[in-house]
């Protein structure tokens, strides 16, 4: 009685599995028969029911039975997963191109620079973005009554300054105290280049912003003179945005610097934004007063800082005619920036 309805168990299984046709029947399947409730389990229960004596022969019965069937359900699982491929598709077809990323706009420019200086034998310096006073403001010949050590202009930090001799602290506004730092630990000849993050509390419009990058320039040695910073001046800049630039150097004031300039270029023909001169760079002769502060003697050595907004750089560059652009992530303006 038990054998004629494992035969019969055993036929409506194997017929089942023929039927199946993908993964999800199968597993319909397989809970129909083989689950906690399925068929074949309640076919082994039966024998509790069975007396010490059938139940030798009995078990030999149902475990042959039981693999004879598990190893077709097996065999159908491995079938499908091997023919199985899901929905139609064309394998012919070419794979999906995964878009490539790019160095943004701005830091493009700043590498740039950078390779340049490197190429004209200056060294790179970094400094911290929290700086303090003495760093950002009075190494730099910077009276305590200026308009930048206001609120208003610069984010200073809450807190307890660990060095009360170099005042509060703060977001660096300028690069600058890069300069100061590897000037009180390097003796000259010194030439370096400091780059990185500046903050400012200005208005946020087409050309300014809370933060930008800048790229300064610091040479102290013996000797050193305006013509040679006009000469590392041109050189750089017509290798980073053209040999077709015209100069001109407009007197100006910088705490730091003495003499001090602000430098304009145009090319022949152009106009930026409808002027016909553009303002790139800030840059003057070491005042000799950071120099006495830095610990080096004004009557032996002189030197000259050069300095500039990335940002301002990169819309020349571009052709970008508003500076938030820049952070705005779009892609469809990043896609139009080539690399250098």
């Amino acid at each position: 009685m038990i054998q004629e309805k494992l035969e019969s168990l055993k036929i409506e299984i194997l017929s089942a599995l023929e039927a199946v046709g993908n993964a999800e029947e199968l597993e319909k399947t397989r809970l129909l028969y083989f689950s906690r409730q399925g068929a074949v389990t309640m076919m082994m229960e039966s024998m509790k029911t069975a007396t010490p004596e059938e139940r030798p022969v009995l078990g030999k019965l149902l475990n042959g039975w039981k693999n004879t069937v598990q190893q077709s359900f097996e065999a159908k699982k491995t079938a499908l997963e091997e023919t199985d491929f899901g929905p139609s598709i064309d394998l012919t077809l070419p794979g999906r191109p995964s878009p490539v990323g790019s160095l943004h706009p701005i830091y493009q420019v700043r590498d740039h620079a950078l390779d340049i200086f490197k190429r004209l034998g200056f060294a790179l310096a970094e400094g911290p973005d929290v700086e303090f006073e003495f760093f950002n403001f009075d190494a730099l010949n910077t009276p305590t009554d200026h308009p930048a050590r206001n609120e208003q202009d610069t984010f200073y930090i809450k807190g307890d300054h660990p060095h009360a001799e170099w005042g509060r602290r703060l977001l660096r506004t300028q690069t600058s105290p890069v300069q100061v730092r590897v000037m009180q630990n390097q003796k000259p000849p010194i030439r370096i280049i400091a780059h990185g993050r500046c903050y400012r509390r200005d208005e946020i419009d087409a050309t300014h912003g809370l933060s930008f990058h800048q790229v300064e320039a610091l040479v102290v040695d013996e000797g050193v003179t305006l013509a040679d910073m006009k000469g590392t001046m041109e050189t750089f800049f017509r290798e980073l945005l053209g040999n077709d630039l015209i100069f001109r150097f407009r007197p100006h004031f910088f705490p730091f610097t003495e003499p001090s300039f602000e430098v304009d270029c145009r090319r022949p023909g152009t106009t930026i934004k409808g002027k016909e001169w553009l303002e790139i760079c800030g840059c003057g002769m070491v005042h000799p007063q950071v120099l006495k502060r830095s610990g080096i003697d004004p009557e032996v050595y002189s030197g000259f800082a050069l300095g500039f907004g990335v940002e301002r750089i990169a819309m020349m560059r571009y052709g970008v005619n508003d500076l938030r652009l820049f952070g705005e992530n779009d892609q469809r303006l990043l896609r139009q920036l080539s690399p250098l």
